[in-house]
């Protein structure tokens, strides 16, 4: 077994790798999440390496496994579990499989995201917390200088049952010990398996959100950011439910105040901001606001490409974003108790199981272009499947009804978007100008819906500033 290829992957094919990752994310991430980067390691590199792969996964048996032949620091019960998890793993790449497995190197081991016997009776407590890393790249070369600490919180889901759920708080150098402000980010989509998690993304140097973390904190503020209900902890993660992820990101908000050196006090003002499905996660936190966490300072807003209406925004998807239906398929027929082995065929079956243990980018991949008539048992796409058996679920996550706070708002949305259509989030700025709000509309010409998120850090940064500052947006009611 080749226990010592990736100590021993020269110093150009790691830069290689982290660059064709880099550049995956910039195309295909839509509010994504890359895979681990160093799976580019696994990529054969010429037909000669493709046929000993497929040789050497032919010939897999972790049985095969014992003290002699795992890689110092594994033990052989993760090894036969990396191998028998996937037929995409074999021997030779155990110790990546390991790192993906409990992340060693990002300071948060795998037992850290179990759920205890007891959880705190208040929503926002905090269970436990551990020191973490946040790399910037995906090849862990550069380390960002900002304290990380990774935390178990308190919620509950729309059941009403208690749930653990996990975030990281990172604080910056320079910054005060009572933080005047604070960021409080609510990822866009990462997939629904656990390995996706934000903050196990953090340390692996692959979280497409840490463009927005890093921007935060620049400037010396500290900044949250959320991995949802059931994304990292156990039991599942309830893709794009508007009640749990708002409650999410408010009791983050409020455990970010209890993290063990922690500068977020009571007082500490707080902006929330997502984008995609974290744009739904910030909107429906607003919504939530004032009966699920009033206390909270709260001062200002930034919401981008809202999904404020799922079943309009799963009409007009490419067929290139197949993994979201997907995701959404899962998602919603847990939560309508929905039996899809009546609906689906077994190549459908399979195509939904294997996007469930994807992050986006792997499932974007995967799934891309693939016909979902030919998924279904009687022909129908899967916009027919929704719109037969998750129309009330969908019609529980629209946004835009409900009263939010009298706060500064900045809605901002591409016009290019090939996820989430313009027109709603449009309709989103109006609908809250039309409450009274003070909102800023702030649309652009940002290629594709990746292309519309990169443009609009530097915005958003500026109304940050501004608003933190007490100074009011300028407000865009007037032509929307």
């Amino acid at each position: 077994m080749r226990t010592s290829r990736h100590a021993a992957l020269p110093y150009t094919r790691r830069i290689a790798a982290a660059s064709a990752a880099t550049i995956a994310t910039l195309a295909l991430t839509m509010g994504t999440v890359t895979t681990p980067a160093l799976a580019q390691d696994l990529v054969p590199q010429s037909d000669k390496e493709a046929e000993k792969m497929v040789e050497d996964r032919q010939a897999e048996d972790s049985s095969s496994l014992n003290r002699s032949n795992v890689p110092e620091g594994v033990s052989v019960e993760q090894a036969k579990k990396a191998i028998e998890k996937s037929d995409e793993i074999t021997t030779a790449d155990v110790e990546y499989a390991a790192a993906l497995e409990d992340l060693p190197d990002s300071g948060v081991p795998e037992d850290f995201y179990t759920t205890p016997a007891t959880l705190p009776d208040k929503n926002g407590g905090v269970v436990k917390q551990v020191t973490s890393k946040f790399y910037l790249d995906p090849a862990k070369l550069i380390e960002h200088s900002a304290k990380s600490e990774t935390f178990m919180y308190k919620t509950t889901d729309e059941e009403g049952t208690a749930r653990a759920a996990t975030a990281t708080l990172l604080t910056p150098e320079g910054a005060n010990e009572d933080a005047e402000d604070a960021v409080v980010i609510a990822p866009g989509t990462q997939g629904i398996a656990d390995k996706c998690a934000p903050s196990r993304q953090m340390g692996m140097g692959t979280e497409y959100e840490g463009i927005s973390v890093t921007s935060a904190l620049a400037a010396k503020r500290p900044v949250v950011v959320v991995d949802y209900v059931g994304l990292g902890t156990e039991g599942a993660h309830s893709y794009l439910n508007r009640v749990e992820e708002g409650r999410s990101v408010l009791d983050a908000a409020r455990a970010a105040q209890e993290v063990e050196g922690s500068s977020i006090n009571a007082d500490t003002k707080l902006q929330l901001r997502g984008y995609s499905q974290g744009g739904q996660a910030t909107a429906a936190a607003l919504e939530l606001k004032k009966d699920w966490a009033p206390e909270l300072n709260v001062v200002s807003a930034s919401a981008g490409a809202v999904p404020t209406d799922l079943y309009k925004t799963v009409s007009e998807l490419s067929s290139v974003y197949t993994a979201f239906a997907l995701y959404g398929v899962d998602s919603f027929a847990r939560q309508a108790d929905v039996d899809m082995t009546k609906h689906l065929n077994q190549k459908g079956l399979d195509a939904v199981d294997r996007a469930s243990n994807q992050c986006t980018i792997e499932a974007l991949v995967s799934n891309a272009f693939l016909d979902t008539d030919n998924l279904t048992k009687d022909g129908a796409s899967f916009q027919e499947l929704i719109e037969d058996n998750f129309l009330e679920v969908a019609d529980k996550q629209k946004l835009g009804q409900a009263e939010i706070p009298d706060i500064p708002l900045l809605v901002n949305h591409s016009h290019l978007d090939d996820v989430v259509p313009f027109a709603l989030g449009k309709e989103l700025a109006s609908t809250w100008c039309d409450a009274g709000h003070k909102v800023l509309f702030r649309d652009n010409l940002g290629p594709t819906h990746i292309g519309g998120y990169i443009a609009t850090v530097p915005r958003i940064e500026i109304f940050t500033n501004r608003t933190f500052a007490g100074n009011a947006p300028v407000d865009s009611c007037w032509r929307l």
